[in-house]
């Protein structure tokens, strides 16, 4: 699997103080810039890849599938991603996400959208039949 799954670990006493917890990610790499996504249900964005930089995914509400898939012969591969879910996808890997429900997202990037000569491809063979994209 070329996307990987980020585990948070938690510092118990923020549960057990009965005032909720607190969950902690630590990415592989350094993050400049994050972003707010959000998707209505049966929705889908992605369908490229991110040439210069490295994107972490983390679900705030709701439930979908991050799909990813090498070429249009090769096998889908995809991890269901729900509240809590956070996801690392290399730079180079085609992925696209769709929603279950409506979903809130924050989308984490090792290098600045604006400082990157060309920070999106766009590819074909993610887009399954009968999907409503909103790129």
């Amino acid at each position: 699997m070329k996307i990987k799954v980020l585990h948070p670990s938690c510092n118990l006493d923020t549960v057990r103080d009965g005032r909720g917890g607190i969950f902690t990610w630590l990415p592989e790499d350094n993050i400049v810039e994050f972003n707010v996504l959000y998707f209505q249900p049966g929705k889908t964005r992605g369908h490229h890849y991110h040439p210069e930089f490295n994107e972490y995914f983390l679900v705030v509400e709701g439930s979908g599938v991050m799909v990813t898939r090498d070429s249009e012969d090769a096998p889908e591969e995809l991890v269901h991603m729900s509240r809590g879910t956070c996801a690392r996808t290399p730079m180079g890997v085609s992925h696209t996400f769709y929603a279950i429900t409506a979903v809130t997202a924050v989308a984490m990037l090792s290098k600045r959208w604006d400082d990157c000569e060309k920070p999106i491809i766009r590819v074909d063979f993610l887009q399954g039949k009968g999907t409503q994209s909103a790129q």
